[in-house]
């Protein structure tokens, strides 16, 4: 699958892809529905790659810098799946590192 334009999960988070370039690299918008930052949420720019693969079931990976609204950074890797209806899905899993104030803290900082 090609990773340009809307994507939507099931809690209501989006994620609007610009243009995935030839060589698989794409940037654009995150707007997350669920934050424990105290800042209301706001969009966040994310940063990306995908593999251009021929049966389009491709792996992929991008960040988010959540700079708009808090001091932390997520990742995310996924593949893309041709469901049953026919309709591409996304599966991804993430990690986020958000920032702490001191080193002896550093054990609480990913999730």
């Amino acid at each position: 699958c090609n990773l340009t334009g809307l994507w939507e999960n099931e809690l209501g988070s989006t994620m609007q892809v610009y243009k995935v370039d030839n060589d698989g690299t794409f940037s654009g918008v995150y707007q997350t529905a669920v934050s424990s930052a105290k800042n209301p949420i706001q969009p966040s720019p994310l940063i990306g790659s995908q593999h251009l693969d021929e049966d389009g079931q491709c792996t992929f990976g991008f960040t988010v810098n959540w700079k708009t609204f808090s001091d932390s950074t997520a990742v995310f890797v996924g593949q893309c799946f041709n469901g049953d209806d026919g309709k591409e899905v996304l599966h991804t899993s993430w990690l986020l590192r958000e920032k702490v104030d001191s080193q002896p803290d550093d054990w609480k900082a990913t999730r």
